[in-house]
């Protein structure tokens, strides 16, 4: 089943949400060939969940008692990571295929607003976004796009960890990262997973703060 799971116990589990049966029943107005979509992450926000679909072009609400519901869509822009500050959702985009580095943006927006405010770009096939200490943000680029078919990914080693400048622009403060998927801080330290199952770590990413 394609939602989200609770996880109850070592080997068990209760599913909240279906939303593989939520994506068919309501299908997006975008181009798409998975009826269930592909939800690339979630992240808690106000007492429930938000899911980003990379594939269905959207991001869904999802409370604890199952309810869905769609609050923001996109044109073919591939919405993968998501961060939240205050009543505020940063988004990173892959952008459609070939993932060009100017399609690779983080855009910031409120459930309640229409409005979507570009943040920065300028990085191939982001992944993930994510705030450290301040407003210090961070992405995550898996780097140059293998060009197989859609939906696969970047080749080997040409990841990086960049950090958001205020004119809009990226710094990249690690390279060299291998199909990176997915990105955490603990203290000062970056947590990187990769495709290929392993956790990278980047130490001492310190920066100014954000938006200062």
């Amino acid at each position: 089943m394609v939602g989200i799971y609770r996880i109850d116990g070592t080997n068990s589990f209760t599913v909240i949400a279906d939303i593989g049966a939520f994506s068919i029943a309501n299908p997006p107005n975008t181009d798409f060939f998975v009826p269930t979509g592909v939800q690339y992450s979630f992240q808690s926000y106000r007492g429930g969940f938000l899911v980003a679909d990379g594939h269905h072009n959207r991001v869904l609400f999802v409370t604890l008692d199952g309810v869905i519901s769609e609050i923001k869509t996109f044109g073919n822009i591939v919405p993968t990571g998501l961060a939240i500050w205050g009543n505020t959702v940063y988004m990173s985009e892959a952008g459609p295929v070939p993932h060009n580095p100017e399609d690779g943006k983080i855009v910031s927006f409120s459930p309640n607003s229409s409005g979507i405010t570009n943040v920065a770009s300028g990085a191939p096939l982001l992944v993930d976004v994510e705030f450290n200490r301040g407003r210090t943000l961070f992405a995550l680029s898996q780097g140059e796009w293998n060009g197989v078919e859609e939906g696969s990914p970047a080749f080997p080693g040409t990841g990086s960890l960049v950090r958001v400048n205020e004119d809009g622009t990226f710094t990249t403060i690690a390279e060299g990262l291998n199909i990176p998927t997915s990105l955490e801080f603990i203290s000062n330290t970056a947590y990187i997973v990769t495709l290929t199952g392993e956790v990278w770590t980047v130490e001492n990413v310190a920066s100014p703060p954000f938006g200062q």
